[in-house]
């Protein structure tokens, strides 16, 4: 079952920005690359680093303990060392505020 949870406003993530988001057990990473929001698991499936302090760039966000790089929109490595592909969550944006759907 999946439902609807405010993260946060369009205010507090411009563009070139991520922030860190909890709900529950999930520790979920929200990013503004150009303008698009999107959101992933914020731990590296490699060595479980925290995303969210690691760089944002068009090719989605680089882990900063070992520099692999995640494809925003679907999870996926880009490079090694990690292999395992993150969760993505969908999003979608009302009166400015920014909801991820998690399941």
């Amino acid at each position: 079952m999946s439902k609807w949870v405010k993260a946060c406003s369009t205010k507090e993530l411009g563009r070139g920005e991520m922030l860190d988001f909890d709900h529950d057990d999930k520790k979920i990473l929200l990013a503004n690359l150009d303008g698009k929001i999107y959101a992933t698991d914020r731990i590296c499936t490699h060595a479980e680093a925290d995303l969210s302090t690691g760089i944002l760039s068009e090719e989605g966000v680089t882990c900063p303990l070992h520099l692999s790089t995640f494809n925003l929109e679907t999870g996926v490595p880009q490079n090694l060392p990690a292999e395992v592909p993150l969760k993505t969550y969908n999003v979608k944006i009302e009166q400015n505020e920014i909801y991820v759907e998690v399941r």
